[in-house]
């Protein structure tokens, strides 16, 4: 089996408690909590109401409105981390072999 080199290059992150490696690092070296009361949507029925909601979450600005209204929340997280990735490692999509890259989610 042939071993290939893998190299990271930029990280993006999208949680409950930071939008961004900064904010999300800062938030966890200072203990910060990302759970509290369910604001997304009326809970008053569950037997829980909290949860880790992500808050002050924009959407990537090179989905559009039509694209929105179809993606799911959670995608929308991942693209959001996708392009913060691919933003802090510098690449230039033009000058690279598409199926050269690739992206880990977890």
């Amino acid at each position: 089996m042939k071993m290939r080199r893998v190299v990271i290059t930029g990280c993006g992150v999208v949680s409950p408690v930071g939008i961004g490696k900064d904010s999300f690092w800062d938030s966890l070296i200072h203990a910060r909590s990302g759970v509290g009361r369910i604001t997304h949507f009326d809970a008053k029925e569950f037997d829980s109401q909290i949860a880790g909601e992500v808050k002050n979450f924009e959407p990537p600005v090179f989905l559009s409105s039509k694209d929105l209204r179809r993606t799911p929340r959670f995608i929308q997280f991942a693209l959001k981390s996708a392009q913060e990735a691919l933003e802090e490692s510098g690449i230039s999509l033009e000058r690279i072999d598409p199926y050269q890259i690739g992206t880990i989610i977890g």
